[in-house]
């Protein structure tokens, strides 16, 4: 059977504390009291009940400060708590503002009492549904991801083997029907990869290893790598990185997770500019460097730029992907404390798309 919930009731009025307690305990809640916040912290802490029940004019810690306290430990799961006020509404408003979920008016009537906590404890109950439902999903997903890899890795060095013909000579059409499936199983393992690291970020079991590095250097890379692209489009890959002062261009940041942020960017960039140039920049200031991906292709609609860092949404393209890349990009900037923005003009302006991410420096 499914054990009772269990409420605390603050209050610092014996009187008080005995006449909610007598009603709760009636309708086969457990119950736990406190007769400060303090105390009260404590017992929230330790062993956290489904529902706090809280008196606003306390002495030493009054119901304000015990919300606010509530509210700022990141690692309860959610506690609604019922605010109790012999307050005018201004005072319970306050409380609302803090971070309480409702509010009751002194003195008590038992039957609005019970139907304000029989609310709250169905938020309670509905919010940890979906948040174990989520677990189960994000836990299902990153276990498939993960179990799907050996295959695809062994499949792909197999496929490997055979173009280089240490399985026997093949013939032209079978290289080419090789040379196929293997440029399928290395998209189908990059999208694996990029769906794993997705759900390691969202669930912060992803590790990222910051040292100092030149960021000037790693643009530089990135785009010498990205020319034969440019090459076979015909576009032109500008890189305005010569004018920077060497010593200004250090950041702090994991080397292999930002080369991933600006191979998708810059990657992104050549793959929908069908011609003209894109334009890479590195600009500083004294706190942040801004590096500036500019592009002629046909530009991002105003609609969809809101929901463009959002899990598996893609444009209006006709270009494959998964929709986890730019998500993907949003998740490992905001873990090196930087941001990334987007600026597409109307489409009529036939001006493209600029790609903005900022990272802090380390100042000398």
């Amino acid at each position: 059977m499914k054990s009772p919930d269990r409420l605390l009731i603050v209050d610092d009025v014996p009187d008080n504390l005995f006449l909610v307690r007598t009603i709760l305990e009636e309708e086969g809640y457990e119950i736990i009291t406190s007769s400060n916040g303090r105390d009260a912290l404590k017992i929230i802490e330790s062993e956290p009940p489904d529902l706090v029940l809280l008196d606003v004019m306390m002495p030493v810690m009054d119901g304000y400060e015990v919300t606010r306290r509530i509210r700022s430990m990141k690692d309860l799961p959610f506690i609604p708590i019922l605010l109790l006020t012999a307050y005018d509404r201004a005072n319970a408003v306050k409380g609302l503002d803090l971070g309480a979920d409702e509010f009751i008016r002194k003195p008590i009537e038992a039957d609005e009492l019970l139907a304000r906590v029989r609310s709250l404890l169905r938020l309670k109950h509905s919010i940890a549904e979906r948040d174990r439902i989520d677990r189960q999903r994000q836990d299902f997903v990153s276990r498939l991801t993960h179990d799907l890899r050996t295959p695809l890795v062994a499949a792909d060095r197999m496929l490997g083997l055979l173009q280089d013909g240490v399985l026997g000579e093949i013939s032209p059409e079978i290289r080419e029907a090789l040379t196929i499936m293997g440029r399928s199983n290395h998209n189908l393992l990059e999208m694996v990869n990029k769906l794993l690291d997705v759900y390691r970020y969202e669930s912060g079991s992803k590790t990222i290893n910051l040292q100092p590095l030149n960021l000037k250097e790693l643009l530089d890379q990135v785009v010498q790598e990205l020319k034969p692209i440019a090459i076979s489009k015909n576009l032109e890959l500008i890189a305005e990185l010569n004018d920077v002062t060497e010593g200004n261009t250090q950041v702090k940041g994991d080397r292999l997770e930002l080369l991933r942020v600006f191979n998708n960017l810059i990657g992104n960039a050549l793959k929908f500019t069908e011609s003209g140039s894109v334009h890479v920049s590195l600009n500083l200031d004294k706190s942040e460097a801004v590096i500036a991906i500019a592009d002629t292709g046909a530009g991002i609609p105003l609609e969809e730029q809101p929901f463009l860092f959002h899990r598996f949404r893609q444009g209006n393209h006709q270009k494959q992907g998964s929709g986890l890349g730019l998500y993907l990009s949003h998740y490992i900037i905001n873990a090196h404390n930087g941001k990334i923005l987007v600026k597409s003009p109307n489409l009529d302006s036939q001006q493209g798309s600029t790609f903005f991410v900022h990272l802090p420096i380390i100042n000398p």
